[in-house]
């Protein structure tokens, strides 16, 4: 920061002049690109849906393509202008930009403006990015279900304008923060292969014969493990329970300390409180119904219940079974007994008590279980593994992005 700090003292010190959108370049709506066009060679095209799902905040190549015939018909954005997704479900989403820094024109699609200017391109996208664009923004964006801004909308939002050298400065420094933030990004899903590699591997039980090349402790402690293991039915390990009907009325007139949980809540998470419980004890959740039917969930609180699209197993003996191991080992099985009658996805209660699932000697369930947390943990916990460090350099990111794009406006 002292680095800019000296920059502006030399070059601003009166502060910095802000100016309107409008002021210092101009939108340029695309047109006529649909995603059934896109190709997978050919001239390249940025289509709006991509922008808020595929695009950072600059690019240097595209996605997609479209055939030359087309993009003679097309508008496009020349390297140095901003692809701005001007319509979204989300307020937050709307006039999510890219800066396009490739080498050659890019055709633009429909619902996305081109805004051509005069200032460093990725200073102008990270700026789209800041508090201070949301807040101005967020008064101009329309619409009920579909919202969206138009570009004389976005043209009369204020950016700061430094000189160049300043701009190219804080560029350096957030693209540092981008790359960093990259590489953790890849290295989470490395270690997510990983562990996909050693969940598969440890909850391997079928026969086969092991490579000459292990070491003969190995084969024996593998083999001592199979004839240890036995295949059974879930309905001779579990008591399997359906969940009730709790309708949004009924969790608002009943609301209490107790977790409701649904299929109808990402990641198996909360649907409610209530007053009141049906279970008190460590157990798997699964989703009966629909487009998250055979996912499972892992339990180990007390005093919850589940709605009606959810069924509960609870190990008959935790002496034999770990609860743990098996939330495992379902997560590998469950979905290949899903059926789809009508549109329907579903995993029933008297198909969920049929499928077998190999028990090794609890001893051998506690190491899998073991190795597997630790992944886990590596891999999934936001509070100690990977994402919460990706978390936490987002959150450092934000902040140092918000205060170097922050200055004393000239009088």
């Amino acid at each position: 920061m002292s680095r800019i700090d000296d920059l502006i003292a030399k070059l601003c010190p009166g502060g910095v002049e802000f100016k309107a959108l409008g002021e210092v370049g101009a939108f340029i709506r695309g047109n006529g690109l649909q995603k059934s066009d896109l190709t997978e060679s050919g001239t390249g095209a940025i289509h709006y849906g991509q922008i808020h799902t595929h695009y950072g905040v600059w690019a240097t190549e595209t996605k997609s393509f479209v055939s030359k015939a087309l993009a003679n018909k097309l508008r496009k954005a020349r390297p140095g202008d901003l692809v701005i997704a001007t319509t979204s479900e989300d307020d937050d989403a709307v006039a999510k930009a890219v800066a396009w820094v490739g080498e050659s024109e890019v055709a633009v699609s429909g619902d996305a403006y081109i805004y051509r200017h005069d200032l460093e391109p990725k200073y102008v996208s990270y700026f789209f990015q800041t508090n201070q664009f949301h807040d101005q923004k967020k008064r101009r964006i329309t619409g009920t279900k579909v919202r969206r801004i138009s570009g004389e909308a976005l043209a009369g939002i204020f950016v700061p304008v430094p000189p160049l050298k300043i701009q190219q400065e804080i560029v350096a420094i957030l693209d540092r923060f981008t790359k960093l933030e990259a590489e953790l990004e890849a290295e989470l899903e490395a270690r997510r292969a990983q562990y996909r590699h050693y969940r598969d591997a440890l909850l391997t039980f079928d026969e086969h014969t092991d490579s000459a090349s292990k070491q003969a402790s190995k084969q024996a402690s593998k083999q001592a493990s199979k004839q240890a293991t036995r295949i059974m039915a879930l309905g001779e390990i579990c008591h399997i329970n359906r969940g009730r009907v709790m309708s949004k009325d009924y969790l608002r007139d009943h609301a209490g300390p107790y977790p409701v949980y649904s299929s109808q809540t990402a990641n198996g998470g909360v649907f409610g409180h209530i007053d009141s419980f049906d279970y008190d004890f460590e157990s798997i959740t699964w989703t009966t119904d629909g487009a998250n039917a055979g996912s499972v969930f892992y339990h180990n609180d007390k005093k919850f219940s589940i709605t009606n699209v959810c069924g509960l197993l609870r190990v008959i003996d935790p002496q034999a079974v770990s609860t743990k191991f098996l939330f495992y080992m379902l997560g590998q099985l469950t979905k290949r007994h899903v059926s789809d009658g009508m549109g329907n996805p579903k995993l029933m209660s008297n198909v969920m008590s049929q499928i077998r699932v190999p028990v090794p000697q609890l001893e051998e369930q506690e190491r899998i279980v073991a190795i597997l947390d630790k992944f886990d943990t590596l891999v999934n916990d936001l509070s100690g593994g990977l994402p919460a460090e990706i978390k936490a350099r987002r959150q450092q990111y934000e902040h140092y992005r918000d205060r170097l794009l922050t200055f004393k406006e000239a009088a």
